[in-house]
């Protein structure tokens, strides 16, 4: 069987076979190379100019990699070899690894223009890009491609591996599914956070998201839950050996500072707010259509030459959005909550966001706030002694990682100025916490 080379900055090969192109080449795929990776962050940064296209085949290249530890039985334990049937027969080794190469190639396929910059808040109620994804996996185009392999792919496999247990909700996944898919999903070791770690890190020119992801993969074991392998109900999950505890520790930092220092900062935030509000004025019903054909037919080209248009003709929709944008002329980091100030309120961007919107008019103002779900991910580690133990009980730094978290109030420049001197007078009043802003 031919097989297909493209080269890429971050995995340096990325090889497909004569079936698996036929998916980069259908529509829903070759949609992904007009969809930028960080939406707008090249304004900040000018080499965040990837795509989902690129990223999709590095999830690909890394999951295959993955699979391919995970499943050597020479990385397995007696527990785990009889655990599973799946890695018994050698044509069900070959099936799941397509299936996994697969799904983690069409695990972006659903994403709006921009990628996550636009989309939460412009989809109707209950839907998100992953039941998009869904929808574009299990469509006629795409079933026909899957059909075609040999030895054909079960749709509702590609799914659970595209979108895993949270997000397929409607399905019932056997553990070996619910591995396969923390492959590509998984909060811990999932290839797509690795993947995007690496390949932003180098497109925006900084260092923050690099680690050793070589180390990881090679240390990647299925392990069981509970070190006592006569517990029946033990749980086979996705783990690492100990040698391989500090690349992961050092993949949980790598994605805190990148949001830290690229995903949050602020000039990027309100690109992507100012973003969201003239798509709100500019899409029909102010959302994205859920319709396939619909879908597939919007990319960034399309808005980007739609802010321009709109950004020229002040009687349009969306003018004051898409010149901030064009024009460079984004609202300015006003306020930026500090550790003091959180003693004080909990809610304090809030309270000033309100009280600046009060008494100068909300619309010169914009508030960002958010915080990361949880801590660290808890997962299996197999110790030098072959003993199974939780990674929070042995790794300081899981234990200490921060919480992601951002409260920001940006301003208009047309007033900045006047309204930073304003709350540079009040801002001890506005953020001492009363019956109006305390939080509950």
């Amino acid at each position: 069987m031919t097989l297909h080379e493209f080269r890429d900055p971050i995995h340096n090969c990325v090889t497909l076979d004569s079936q698996e192109r036929k998916v980069v080449d259908s529509r829903p795929f070759q949609r992904l190379r007009h969809i930028h990776q960080l939406a707008l962050t090249h304004l900040v940064y000018p080499g965040a100019t990837h795509k989902r296209f690129e990223h999709s085949l590095g999830v690909m290249e890394l999951a295959s990699r993955v699979y391919d530890v995970i499943t050597n039985r020479d990385n397995m334990s007696n527990y785990i070899k009889n655990h599973f049937e799946e890695i018994q027969c050698k044509d069900q080794v070959r099936y799941w690894r397509r299936v996994v190469r697969m799904a983690a190639l069409c695990h972006d396929v659903g994403h709006m223009p921009f990628s996550h910059a636009a989309e939460k808040d412009l989809l109707p109620d209950n839907w998100n890009h992953e039941r998009i994804t869904r929808r574009i996996i299990e469509s006629s185009e795409m079933k026909k491609i899957w059909s075609s392999m040999k030895p054909p792919l079960e749709v509702t496999d590609i799914v659970k591996i595209a979108l895993g247990a949270k997000e397929a909700t409607d399905l019932t996944f056997s553990s070996w599914e619910a591995i396969l898919s923390e492959v590509i999903t998984g909060d811990a070791f999932g290839v797509d956070r690795i993947d995007y770690l690496l390949r932003d890190s180098h497109h925006t020119g900084v260092a923050y998201g690099k680690f050793d992801h070589y180390r990881l993969i090679d240390t990647l074991r299925i392990l069981p839950s509970s070190y006592d392998e006569s517990d029946t109900d033990c749980m086979p999950l996705l783990g690492i050996q100990e040698g391989g505890l500090h690349s992961a520790e050092a993949l949980m930092l790598a994605r805190y500072f990148m949001y830290i220092q690229v995903y949050f900062h602020p000039v990027r935030r309100i690109y992507d707010i100012h973003l969201m509000d003239f798509l709100r004025e500019w899409l029909k019903n102010g959302q994205f259509s859920i319709q396939i054909n619909s879908h597939l037919r919007k990319t960034d080209n399309e808005v980007f030459a739609a802010l321009q248009s709109a950004s020229r003709n002040r009687r349009g929709k969306g003018y004051r959005h898409a010149a901030r944008i064009v024009e460079r002329q984004h609202f300015k980091l006003l306020y930026s909550r500090n550790p003091n100030d959180v003693k004080i309120n909990r809610n304090a961007g809030k309270a000033v966001f309100d009280k600046l919107s009060e008494q100068f008019g909300e619309c010169r103002f914009r508030h960002d706030r958010y915080t990361a779900r949880g801590g660290a991910p808890d997962f299996p580690v197999e110790l030098r002694d072959g003993k199974i133990v939780s990674s929070l009980l042995i790794s300081k730094t899981l234990n200490q990682l921060p919480v992601v978290s951002v409260d920001n109030v940006f301003a208009d420049r047309s007033v900045y100025n006047q309204v930073h001197d304003w709350l540079e007078q009040n801002r001890d009043r506005i953020i001492c916490p009363n019956s109006q802003n305390e939080e509950n």
